[in-house]
């Protein structure tokens, strides 16, 4: 399986690059890039459009598989790879895209960084709401939920996606049918396992625009864990919920959830409109409202977000140089601009649903493409591809000014979340340097 790859295409220059960027490509044989894509969306037109990359079919020897999280955990410890090769998932994952698993690390995290930095330290890694692990930790999420009587709270199941499953509850009475129905007796022991769930107290106050509840996605692709490698991309979107927030009815999902599986299927839905807007769009509403400063407040809180929580991770994921990955943030904001991590995915979903979101997830995986960089066109010193911006290498990444920031007493992440994204200028620039350094 994936032996050394072939040189073929002798022509000058990649067809899409020329297009978009100019013909910066080296003048001599490139190589032929070998695919499989188990998913028949935006990446299978990507890696068809790329120039000398073949789709290989059924069992042919591949250099790149973007796989689904099924054969990861079906097939990939079964199957020998070569050390050239790629692959779209690290083999355990979970651990931080499993709702459960990523707050049990997170817990974990925070515990270890009070023990060594202090309560100071530790309270920047309160950006996730107080979560139980159900059953396992139902004892004490009821001690927990007696404490703030009135309190929302909404239960997730944890290897679910798309909102299914998700409800919310303010009463103990309101969960006594789930915890029946998840409750195994004796004779139940060789029947399936009880499905977890997580137990999240639900943001009060989350932060409206038109008076609807909205979350960000946000994109990050690791490289590696060991040493912990990370790049953060410009463009991400605001997803909305269709119908206005209110509190008082607990059981409307087009109030509560902004999953777009979910809110499409409402009733007064425009598909020709949608419910995203970018995160440029958003980063640019936030200033017109609070000004520069709060919303460089804000996102940059954000970009620390994503950083401590693959911190929280990279000594218990396996590390492969073989494998990345590109995971899918969501994250919400309350009413005083503060971020919340909600959950991390790890199959993003890459279908589009409308020709502007085509747009954005096409140029994300060119450019996913360009950093994982299977021709090996890089120098491995780059802290910018295309709409890619490297946040961590074994440390943070500064800005050009430092990565600490003395008034904070911290570090500063390397993002430009929701910043204009010259992706194509940048990417002219990049390979231009590096087509005249092979070439001197």
């Amino acid at each position: 399986m994936s032996r050394a790859r072939n040189l073929c295409c002798k022509s000058h220059g990649y067809p899409k690059l020329k297009e978009k960027v100019g013909d910066l490509s080296c003048r001599e044989p490139r190589p032929c890039i070998r695919f499989k894509c188990s998913l028949v969306n935006t990446i299978l037109d990507v890696l068809h459009q790329r120039p000398g990359w073949v789709e290989v079919k059924d069992e042919g020897d591949w250099d790149f598989y973007w796989c689904d999280a099924n054969w990861v955990r079906e097939s990939s410890d079964h199957t020998y790879v070569d050390e050239h090769v790629r692959i779209s998932h690290f083999r355990n994952h979970y651990e931080l895209t499993r709702k459960n698993y990523m707050v049990k690390n997170l817990k974990r995290f925070r515990r270890r960084v009070e023990r060594e930095e202090g309560k100071l330290e530790a309270r920047k890694y309160d950006f996730f709401p107080k979560t139980f692990d159900l059953p396992s930790e139902y004892h004490l999420f009821v001690e927990e939920f007696r404490k703030n009587p009135g309190t929302t709270w909404i239960m997730k199941p944890v290897a679910r996606s798309q909102g299914r499953g998700i409800f919310l509850f303010r009463k103990l009475k309101d969960i006594m049918d789930w915890r029946k129905n998840n409750s195994r007796s004796d004779d139940r022991k060789e029947e399936a396992p009880v499905e977890n769930y997580v137990a999240q107290r639900y943001i009060e106050d989350p932060y409206l625009i038109g008076g609807r509840k909205f979350d960000l996605r946000v994109y990050v692709l690791v490289m590696s864990y060991s040493p912990l490698r990370a790049w953060v991309y410009r463009d991400g979107f605001a997803r909305f919920s269709h119908t206005r927030f209110t509190l008082s009815s607990l059981d409307d999902h087009y109030v509560h959830l902004t999953n777009v599986a979910v809110q499409k299927t409402a009733p007064a839905y425009d598909p020709d409109k949608g419910c995203k807007w970018s995160l440029q769009r958003f980063r640019q509403y936030v200033t017109g409202r609070h000004g520069a400063a709060a919303a460089a407040g804000l996102f940059g809180a954000t970009g620390d977000l994503l950083v401590r929580s693959l911190l929280s991770v990279h000594r218990v994921i396996v590390s492969d140089r073989r494998r990345f990955q590109l995971y899918g943030y969501d994250v919400l904001i309350d009413r005083r601009l503060k971020p919340w991590l909600l959950e991390v995915n790890a199959s993003p979903s890459l279908t589009a649903s409308s020709p502007e979101d085509y747009e954005l997830k096409t140029c994300l995986l060119e450019d996913v493409l360009h950093v994982v960089d299977m021709e090996a066109r890089l120098t491995g010193k780059e802290k910018r591809v295309g709409g890619f911006d490297l946040m961590w290498d074994d440390g943070p990444v500064g800005r050009g000014d430092g990565a600490w920031d003395a008034a904070r007493g911290d570090f500063v992440a390397n993002t430009h979340l929701g910043c204009h994204n010259d992706r194509e200028k940048q990417l002219r620039e990049l390979f231009r340097s590096l087509w005249h350094q092979k070439k001197a």
